[in-house]
């Protein structure tokens, strides 16, 4: 008990820090940064899914494996550095967490946007960004859990996962930047410029999930099997 009090200890003392700096800025600060609380609650909303993942007790095969799929996708964003929102970071990461569940698909997603954000720019945008990839890897893995994992049915769930899921949670960074007398029409005039640049990248992530998806998910679905990496069979894709 005290071994296991003493691995989450630091994760605790993290999570009041946060608590204890979003209660001073809304409550004691003379001036209050809507960024910092925002990024913070963000940051605080990402402990459950890291902790649950700590607690699994990954194997260094396993960890391996999440770090090429990560690698992968954050290539899979540079490549199309020159060509705005037209990227397949998320197919790769919906593909991933249709074979290794909807966790895993938390953890490729949150990191994928992290670590990619050092090509791409950090900023007030990558929590935001961080959450919103994970989420999409998320439920992806507990969608393609329930249905069948096919050339349309992924082109269509990664649509509607990039599109709306990532478009809305990313876009209210730039509610934060570009708003500054909250109302519900300069909100949504900022939601509404993001509309196209939101359609862009779900029509990416549709359009290389349906041409490679199939073909991803059987190649790791047999990597996967072949070395017994994760033993746990969260997806429901036939294995």
């Amino acid at each position: 008990m005290k071994r296991k009090a003493l691995k989450i200890l630091p994760a605790i003392l993290v999570l009041l820090t946060a608590v204890l700096i979003v209660i001073w800025q809304i409550f004691l600060s003379e001036t209050t940064s809507v960024y910092l609380i925002s990024a913070i609650i963000l940051l605080i909303s990402m402990i459950p899914f890291l902790l649950t993942f700590e607690r699994s007790a990954p194997s260094a095969r396993e960890l391996a494996l999440l770090a090429v799929l990560i690698s992968l996708a954050v290539a899979s964003r540079a490549v199309f550095y020159l060509v705005p929102q037209f990227k397949p970071i998320a197919a790769v990461v919906i593909a991933s967490a249709v074979c290794l569940g909807a966790e895993r698909g938390y953890i490729i997603g949150t990191f994928s946007a992290f670590v990619s954000n050092f090509i791409f720019g950090q900023g007030i945008w990558t929590p935001f960004q961080m959450v919103a990839l994970g989420l999409v890897g998320f439920l992806a893995g507990i969608i393609f859990k329930i249905i069948k994992p096919n050339r349309w049915s992924l082109s269509i769930v990664g649509f509607i996962l990039a599109f709306v899921l990532y478009g809305i949670i990313a876009d209210s960074s730039s509610v934060l930047i570009m708003v500054s007398d909250f109302n519900l029409e300069s909100v949504l005039a900022v939601y509404g410029a993001g509309v196209p640049f939101s359609a862009i990248f779900g029509g990416a992530t549709a359009v290389f999930l349906f041409l490679f998806g199939e073909g991803f998910i059987k190649k790791l679905d047999r990597i996967n099997t072949k070395y017994g990496i994760v033993k746990t069979k969260e997806n429901g894709n036939g294995k």
